[in-house]
């Protein structure tokens, strides 16, 4: 009887009794082959058993082993994902602490200069917003509308700005716009590169959250800047689909896209601030006002508002031109180069004032000049060679003290009551200067009277009608009254309450009276003019018609419908809160911008003093409807 070839299993087994015996001295022939056959057939059988055990027991081992690794690494990489997903949100918000509280320690300790800490934080940002991971301002607050205001014909998303210096050579001007101001300002910038004043330029004194810098407007010119300008707007055409040629950034720049040339978002304008060389006499206003113009002519066309730098304390001679003469031959020509710009809508013009000409005269002398030379508005403050009180008054640091030696602006909340005070001074002066003054010009020119009746050109002179008297006058009153029905008791009461009809207003949610000025708001003037028959007082009387887009009429001034429009006022300087940023609106501001208080509250100030602004609104509001 032929035996079947065993398994592979069994030969396994043979072999190794076989190796086993061999080495115990016993030859494998020793052994008769029934019970060869017999140790075969029970290593088969053994083998069997062992094998349909293993079969019967392991899977189920090993498919709970696999189901619990599976289930453990998709824990793990699910909690992984979120907190990536979670932690990028949260960094990339500019609300978030870690901006305050991480971000600028360690910015300070790292880099103890405060030139080198801003440079390296510019970069990084930079860097950031290529990969599309930098702070941005999340959620849609500004949306609903409740610190919007109206600008020059823009509806701006919020008056909250960013002053020049932050990012002087346009290298972020996106990454500020993504942190939520609706104004940026970048520069400054002068026609040809200059290297500023040796360093070190700039200190901090954080006992005070305040800034010593004398840079002295180091720029890398304007044509470096222009170009990065240039850059941009193609970029946005690019982007639109319309290409990246000239063609292109034409129909940019001429508005078609929708969107402010400037800024290229909807509700943001971008200014760009303009200086002239420190090599330029300052006493050649020839060749100065060339500085300024060929700044105009090289950037003016990618901008929504050129400000013009006359008040930087770390260039000699600057300040000096903010005397009435000079400073109104530079303005006009830098307005006159504006309006030439190769765009539909030319920028608007601004001059930037030092906050310590404060004088009754230097305030008047430059509202003069910005009316005779027709800027569209003043950037109230910059830094101060002036040194405020410390506050607390009874502390400050040895180290600090020295600091505060060092020549060069200062900046910081201290500055606050003194940007406050001047913004008011220019809103009541800059509004008193929109009507002719008392000068030579004006009075060979007589002012019409009030209410002149100008016959139609197709009327003759036999055909105009007599003018009407008193006596008709009454006489009509009396037969209204006779036919017209008496109101219901309701339509009195409404009617006493409210004028008969309303002038728009100016969009402007900060018309409060501020809490700390008695004093009324000097941003709203009262424009209401005295009725005709004043003998006979009108349910709306009282009331008082508030037209912001045009200045009060000063007393005795024949009307006010012929006003100019409205100087608008950004004002800079120690503005650190949101409160702080209500009250210098109210106090005329149209824009509060921010610099130092970014430096030490990181990214997220801007953020921040918004959420305060609205929490300050209903406050107020809360307290009037009380």
């Amino acid at each position: 009887m032929s035996c079947s070839r065993p398994p592979p299993l069994v030969r396994a087994s043979l072999k190794s009794l076989f190796t086993h015996r061999t080495r115990a001295g016993q030859h494998p022939s020793h052994s008769s082959p029934r019970k060869i056959r017999y140790n075969a057939h029970h290593v088969q059988l053994r083998s069997a058993s062992t094998t349909a055990a293993v079969v019967s027991s392991t899977p189920p081992v090993r498919d709970a082993r696999s189901l619990l690794t599976r289930l453990k690494n998709l824990l793990i990489g699910t909690s992984i994902g979120l907190t990536v997903i979670l932690g990028y949100y949260y960094v990339t918000d500019t609300r978030a602490s870690v901006h305050e509280w991480l971000v600028i320690p360690c910015l300070r300790y790292f880099y103890p200069d405060a030139e080198d800490a801003h440079e390296f934080g510019n970069r990084a940002l930079k860097a950031l917003y290529s990969f599309g991971l930098h702070p941005r301002e999340r959620g849609l607050d500004d949306a609903k509308g409740d610190l919007a205001m109206e600008v020059w014909g823009h509806l701006l998303q919020n008056p909250i700005g960013t002053s020049a210096g932050i990012d002087k050579h346009c290298d972020i001007p996106n990454a500020l716009l993504a942190a939520g101001p609706a104004v940026i300002e970048i520069g400054g910038v002068t026609p040809q590169p200059q290297e500023g004043n040796p360093k070190p330029r700039v200190w901090r004194i954080p006992s005070q959250k305040a800034l010593i810098n004398r840079y002295g407007l180091n720029s890398n010119g304007a044509d470096h800047v222009a170009m990065r300008l240039r850059q941009r707007v193609r970029e946005y055409a690019y982007h639109m689909g319309w290409g990246i040629d000239e063609e292109a950034e034409q129909r940019i720049l001429d508005g078609e896209a929708g969107v402010p040339p400037g800024s290229l978002q909807q509700g943001r304008l971008m200014a760009v601030q303009i200086a002239k060389n420190k090599w330029t006499v300052d006493t050649d206003i020839e060749m100065v006002k060339k500085d300024y113009v060929y700044c105009v002519d090289v950037l003016a066309r990618y901008a929504d508002v050129v400000v013009v730098n006359v008040s930087s304390p770390n260039t000699p001679g600057l300040r000096g031109l903010q005397k009435v003469e000079p400073l109104t031959d530079i303005l006009t020509a830098v307005v006159a180069a504006a309006r030439k710009v190769k765009r539909k809508t030319p920028p608007k013009v601004m001059v930037k004032v030092s906050p310590d000409e404060d004088t009754d005269n230097d305030v008047k002398g430059i509202c003069d000049a910005v009316w005779d030379s027709g800027v569209d508005g003043v950037v109230v403050g910059n830094t101060t060679k002036k040194r405020p009180d410390p506050t607390p008054s009874a502390y400050l640091p040895t180290h600090e003290q020295r600091l505060l030696l060092e020549q060069g602006g200062y900046s910081g909340p201290q500055t606050f009551a003194r940007t406050v005070a001047l913004v008011k001074r220019y809103r009541t002066m800059l509004d008193e200067g929109a009507y002719p003054r008392n000068n030579d010009k004006n009075d060979s020119e007589p002012i019409p009277p009030p209410f002149t009746s100008i016959p139609s050109p197709l009327e003759t002179p036999a055909a105009t009608h007599p003018p009407t008297t008193d006596a008709e006058i009454d006489a009509s009153v009396a037969r209204d009254k006779e036919h017209i029905k008496p109101p219901t008791p309701e339509a009195q009461a409404e009617s006493t309450s409210q004028s008969i009809f309303r002038i728009p207003e100016r969009n402007n949610p900060f018309n409060l009276s501020s809490s700390s000025s008695s004093s009324p708001d000097p941003s709203v003037p009262d424009t209401t003019a005295p009725s005709p028959s004043s003998s006979s007082p009108s349910p709306s009387s009282s009331s008082s018609l508030k037209t912001p887009t045009h200045p009060p009429a000063p007393p005795n001034h024949p009307s006010s419908s012929s006003a100019p429009d409205r100087k608008v006022i950004f004002a800079t300087g120690g503005i650190t809160t949101g409160a702080q940023a209500v009250e210098v609106l109210a106090a005329g501001a149209d824009v509060a911008q921010v610099y130092t208080a970014l430096v030490y509250g990181g990214i997220g100030t801007v953020s921040k003093i918004k959420e305060e602004m609205r929490g300050e609104l209903r406050k107020r509001q809360g307290s009037k409807k009380g």
